[in-house]
């Protein structure tokens, strides 16, 4: 296959899936990740791709959103053993917080039925899976409901952020860096998630490896506020320990 070729189809899977990644490329085309590499190069070049960390995006993705469907159906494996290892950074006892996201989600559903907690949680899909657990209470954050991701956004939802104090917050990102900390598409979520993590003495990001060198529209946070990461094996040890360089705990499931 000839480069141009290669670059055309490298071009169509981005568009496909929404992301390509070096090794993975490398291996569809058995060619060198150096190889992949420069027609990476050549296509940011050319303004088809953005080039991010271990890969690419689409031209204009940094606004991309994908509903909550397919949230959930992305890397489902990954976002289960995510789940379950932050089952262990949960209190005793005390205040959670529960971020929107379909891995905080998978966390919720995974809370043990003697767990004894309150939980508070703008997201209604959370919200109504932790309904009816009976060692629960549950606070529901009120706002304006963004129908793409049914999560509580604007001004309600600030103000009751802002006037408690919880022991742990789990949040979710769609990307996440050392240089360009946590991001999201929206700026309405964002702000919804800065008053989440403020509003927590201990902050654990839910976030699998895909995300890593991602950088969306909104950014609500740095690297430096979450205490620990819960991510799954894909991240790699050497971007694992370019994370806790900055301060941050990395735990792969």
């Amino acid at each position: 296959m000839y480069a141009p070729e290669r670059q055309q189809e490298i071009l169509r899977l981005a568009q496909e899936s929404g992301r390509v990644d070096v090794v993975s490329l490398a291996e569809v085309f058995q060619v060198t990740a150096e190889t992949i590499r420069r027609d990476l190069k050549t296509l940011d070049r050319a303004g088809l791709l953005r080039r991010v960390h271990g890969g690419a995006i689409p031209v204009g993705r940094l606004d991309f959103e994908p509903d909550l469907s397919e949230r959930e159906a992305t890397a489902a494996d990954e976002k289960d053993r995510i789940a379950k290892a932050a089952l262990a950074e949960l209190p005793a006892d005390g205040t959670v917080i529960l971020d929107a996201g379909s891995t905080v989600a998978r966390l919720a559903a995974a809370l043990p039925l003697d767990a004894g907690l309150t939980v508070v949680t703008h997201s209604l899909p959370i919200a109504a899976r932790l309904a009816d657990h009976p060692g629960l209470q549950l606070h529901l954050v009120g706002g304006r409901v963004r129908h793409r991701t049914r999560a509580a956004v604007d001004a309600w939802a600030l103000r009751a952020y802002g006037e408690i104090r919880a022991d742990v917050a789990f949040v979710a990102a769609n990307g996440f860096s050392a240089e360009h900390g946590l991001t999201t598409p929206d700026l309405a979520e964002a702000a919804v998630k800065r008053a989440a993590v403020a509003a927590a003495r201990r902050v654990v990001l839910l976030a699998d490896s895909s995300k890593h060198g991602q950088e969306h529209f909104a950014r609500f946070g740095a690297l430096s506020d979450v205490h620990v990461l819960v991510t799954d094996s894909g991240l790699s040890p050497e971007d694992a320990a370019a994370v806790e360089r900055a301060g941050t705990q990395v735990v792969r499931a």
